[in-house]
Formats: structure tokens, sequence, C-alpha cells
């Protein structure tokens, strides 16, 4: 029996509201030797997405809920201590599925966990970000689904957030006009000035209508929804005809219980084109989307922002900051 301790969050039961450190089990006990065709991955980073709350609850969703008792689904970047298997060698930096735990077996069929680059040129917790599985979600969202041309108006939401300063940054490289909305005075500014959105909307205050009104005299081309409920109903209220929107995410109701609701008038009067759509739907193009992404963050074209909590013990006070908007760009814990 291995010497080395692993510390997991298990589920312990299912948050109805905010997240809370009672709803899991920390537990430690000794790390799995790897069997035949696995490797022992140590965890450096975990990655903190607002679909960690839907992995926690038992409703309708695109992967099997966390079951009680489990430890904590999450993804993240480790690397290689122990292998038994050709695929991983000692010293790799593997990303995918860690969860909430020091450390993970990877299997050599696992295809959710895939070997990094040795000689990658940039940094690790960047393929977490803007590189990695955020920024592949706002490729795809945006340019395969919002189908954006130079000229067009893009609206954002959550727009300081890890999608969507993202999707924001692409669609200035595709020549559109941005517009975003975030909380706060310092958030607004911060998309404006450093990330060159054109306009920014501060959700926070009382005449955010108001703003986004004058934000977007031409009407929205694109609504890159990453919100929902009344933000989304203003956005789908001021949309061209023929407009499409990404139903990316929904954040405003994870928390609440209750079933999200909006107008839903517009899409015919306006003939809005909604596509939800979920990441792994675009797996087999992962690679295109990774290379021309890097390809742009080293050209300098494509920031990737982070927050970094340290210490996995942290997560389950720091997942809140998604809904809480305490975060800018990528979420992260530094596990080790």
């Amino acid at each position: 029996m291995s010497a080395l301790q692993n510390r997991q969050f298990r589920l312990k039961a299912r948050p109805e509201g905010r997240i809370e450190r009672s709803h899991f089990d920390f537990v430690e006990s000794a790390v799995r030797e790897p069997g035949p065709g696995q490797a022992l991955v140590r965890v450096l980073y975990l990655s903190l997405d607002p679909t960690n709350r839907i992995w926690m609850s038992d409703m309708d969703q695109y992967m099997p809920p966390v079951a009680i008792g489990e430890v904590m689904r999450g993804g993240g970047i480790g690397v290689v201590e122990k292998s038994n298997s050709p695929r991983y060698k000692p010293g790799d930096k593997v990303l995918g599925l860690t969860g909430w735990q020091d450390y993970c077996l990877a299997d050599e069929g696992d295809n959710a966990m895939s070997v990094l680059p040795a000689d990658l040129p940039i940094p690790l917790s960047t393929m977490l970000g803007a590189c990695g599985m955020t920024g592949i979600t706002a490729y795809f969202g945006l340019l395969e689904l919002g189908r954006p041309q130079s000229g067009e108006t893009v609206l954002v939401s959550a727009a300081a957030g890890a999608v969507g300063s993202v999707v924001g940054q692409i669609a200035k490289i595709r020549g559109c006009r941005v517009v975003g909305i975030a909380g706060g005075a310092e958030k607004c500014r911060h998309i404006v000035e450093d990330l060159g959105f054109d306009a920014a909307v501060d959700y926070k205050a009382p005449d955010w209508r108001e703003q986004l009104a004058a934000a977007t005299p031409d009407g929205i081309d694109v609504n890159f929804e990453n919100v929902g409920g009344d933000i989304m109903e203003a956005a789908m209220a001021r949309m061209n005809l023929f407009g499409r929107m990404p139903l990316c995410g929904m954040i405003s109701g994870y928390n609440s219980g209750q079933p999200m609701r909006a107008d839903f008038a517009p899409i015919l009067m306006r003939r809005i084109e909604v596509r939800g759509f979920i990441v792994s739907d675009f797996m087999d193009r992962f690679t295109e989307a990774t290379t021309q992404l890097a390809t742009w963050y080293l050209e300098g074209k494509l920031k990737h922002e982070e927050t970094v909590i340290d210490g996995l013990e942290a997560a389950p006070e720091a997942v809140n900051l998604l809904f809480d908007g305490g975060n800018v760009g990528k979420l992260v814990v530094k596990v080790s």
C-alpha cells in the first residue's frame, strides 16, 4: 500500500441553493497504486465551472449526475507519477476529468484524458482556459452556431467570465462590434479597455436596460447567451431579423431551483435561430480549435485571464465565485 495520501471531496448531499462545504465529505485515504493499463496522476490544477453545479444536481443533464458518495467530478491538469501503460509516461502532463482530489487514476482506454505536448509553449493553466475547454466552448459556440460576419453586432453575457471573455475577443478578431454584459464598473472597464470590447453594460446598475439599448443602436445579430433570465429576455427583444443565439448556459438560475423561463415571442417574430450546445458536441474537432486558439494566444490576439485559488480544500467555497461574479476569467484551483 502506498504511503501517499489522497484527499477527496465526495458528494454528500445535493445542493438546493448555494453550494456549501456541508454538501461534501472531505476524506483522506491511501493513494491507490495503478493497475495494468493505468497511470497514477497527481492533480496540479482543478477547473471550476458552472457545470459543476449541474453535475451536483439530479436535474436532466448531458452526463449522469454525480452520485452521492462519489468523488466530485471536475476537469483538471495533472502530472503522471507512475505508469503501467505505454500511453502515459512519468512526467507527462495530462488533461481531463481528474475529479476534486489530489490524485486520480488514468486508464489506458480513457478518451477523456489526453496527454499534453511536452514542449507546450503556453502556461499549463491556459489549457484549462483560453486555449482549453472554455476557449473551445467559445470557439465553436460563436463561430459554428453564431456565425458572425464582419460588421455585425455580437452581444456576450457574463462577458468577464472564462467563456464570455474569449467569445468577445474572437468576435473582435472576426471584425465584429462587440458588446459585453458584466457585473460592476470595474469589470465593464476591464472588458473594454483590456480586452477590446466596443461597449459594456453593467447589469448591476439600475439602468442596465437603457445601457443595453444605447450600446446596441443597430440591434443585435448574435447573442452568445451564458446567463438566461431577465438578461436573456432583454437581449432577445433587441435582436435583428434572423439573428443567431448560441445558448451556452443559464447560470442565473442554477442556484434558484426554479426552471428558467422567458418571453419566447421574439424567437418567432424575429425568426431567431436558437441552438443549445455542449462543447463535447464538437469533440472530434478539438485539435482544430486548440491549434487556432493557441496561435491567436501566441500572436497576442487572445488574452488568457484567470482567478487562481490556492489549495484543494478551498474548492467548495471557491466554486460559488462563479455565481457571485467574484472571478475574472477562468476560475482554477492550484492543487499542488
